[in-house]
């Protein structure tokens, strides 16, 4: 196995207390909890309220999208983006502390933050998860029950739709679902279905849409793969080959352990890990706003640019590779035709990795946002039954690379690819948006 251009730090993930892994496995379990009422209006109120209302929402949207038939899962990062790209215009568009993404309007001073937030959110999900109407608009109800009633309240809400809406109309006409389909006849190093469901590709049209953030899909776009034939292929095929397989040999079982916990979506894990950094870092709503929209709207750009290369080099899989190396004109592969990966492939071409794109995302932005990359995350696998500690992201970054080679889904240069356009184009991001008024 070769090293990538990260190390990990010296403790890696550690096992947890019973009592911890209980209690990071109940909060993602909780959507709406009960919120604390007070005296004092929304838009003042600092503490548990804040924090509670982002996280309702931020849980409530990741469910909802993650369940919702009409969605394939690439996508539903796009639209946790716009989720929390609008709750963040409507919450900053009252206190003021941060620029606007792009509602530049200014509510009536006093307005509910709290009231804001629950509206813009609750208008981006029924507009696109119409399915959960009934489920939200119940949600939306014993949120805002909560904000004392007048004038606050009314403005906010009011406030919080006219942000959604603005959002919804500027995404109106971005290439969502535009009939972008991959055509690319069958041939040496050419992607097609895999086994063993040969599901076409999914989301193709997600490469041509507008990104929320970035110029365009090209901006970070990654180099081409490496050729059929180069030493880089050459090394990265063997190694797939050995570590990537069901039947491996030398894949460890610590190795299997670390590769079946990152097989799952990242986007609730990670969403989850980031609502229990604002809780243990004490954040204001706003603040919590801010973190929730700079990392699930980068992590939407990097899914496009990805998509996007996809779509354009339309590299195999190692599945396929492996079955067919008779094919590549590379005397140094060797095929093996009942080659197959740990767990079934994803369908969609190799090159380069969503996965990592969307942990270097997830981390580089929390590093970027706190100004540290010593970020004691706590995540929960979707996958099984199991959670862990990373100390930092540069540590997490190995094991998602890593992980994903072991799984057999990817040749190691399409992981690490992806990591570092992923933490440039976040980078950018933090330099261009979410930033302070003064």
């Amino acid at each position: 196995m070769r090293p990538t251009s990260e190390h990990p730090s010296t403790s890696g993930p550690r096992s947890r207390s019973v009592l911890r892994r209980l209690a990071a496995a109940l909060s993602v379990l909780l959507i709406l909890p009960a919120l604390s009422t007070g005296s004092a209006t929304a838009s003042n109120q600092k503490g548990a309220d804040d924090l509670t209302v982002i996280a309702d929402w931020n849980a409530l949207a990741v469910t909802t999208l993650a369940a919702d038939p009409t969605k394939k899962t690439p996508e539903t990062f796009l639209y946790m983006g716009f989720v929390q790209a609008a709750v963040y215009d409507a919450v900053v568009g009252i206190d003021g502390r941060y620029k606007p993404y792009l509602f530049h309007q200014r509510a009536p001073r006093g307005s509910s933050t709290q009231a804001a937030a629950v509206a813009a959110a609750h208008e981006v999900l029924v507009t696109y998860s119409p399915y959960a109407q009934a489920g939200l608009d119940a949600a939306y109800t014993a949120s805002l029950a909560q904000i004392p009633d007048g004038m606050a309240k009314s403005n906010g809400i009011a406030f919080g739709t006219r942000a959604a809406d603005n959002l919804i109309l500027a995404r109106s006409h971005d290439g969502r679902n535009a009939p972008v389909f991959f055509t690319a006849p069958p041939a040496p190093g050419v992607w097609r279905p895999t086994p063993p469901t040969f599901t076409p590709m999914l989301n193709p049209w997600l490469g041509a849409v507008t990104p929320l953030l970035v110029h365009s899909a090209t901006q970070f776009a990654p180099p081409p793969p490496p050729s059929l034939t180069s030493p880089t292929y050459t090394r990265d095929f063997a190694e797939v080959k050995a570590f990537g397989s069901k039947t491996s040999t030398v894949r460890t079982a610590a190795q299997t352990s670390t590769a079946l916990f990152f097989s799952g979506n990242p986007g609730i894990a990670y969403n989850a890990a980031m609502r229990d950094q604002m809780v243990r870092r004490h954040m204001h709503l706003t603040d919590a706003a801010r973190m929730f929209a700079a990392v699930d709207m980068a992590t939407a750009d990097g899914l496009i640019t990805v998509w996007r290369a996809k779509l354009f080099y339309g590299l195999w899989r190692p599945i396929t590779a492996i079955n067919l190396a008779d094919t590549d004109g590379n005397p140094a592969t060797v095929a093996d035709p009942n080659w197959v990966p740990l767990t079934p492939t994803p369908a969609y071409p190799e090159y380069s990795s969503g996965y990592n794109v969307v942990t270097a995302a997830f981390s580089g932005g929390l590093a970027g946002l706190f100004r540290t990359d010593d970020l004691d995350l706590t995540l929960t696998s979707s996958a099984v039954p199991d959670v862990r500690q990373y100390d930092s992201g540069r540590a997490l970054r190995v094991d998602v690379v890593d992980a994903r080679v072991w799984l057999g889904y990817h040749f190691r240069t399409a992981d690490t690819v992806s990591r570092d356009l992923g933490l440039k184009l976040t980078d950018w991001a933090l330099h261009h948006f979410f930033q302070p008024t003064k």
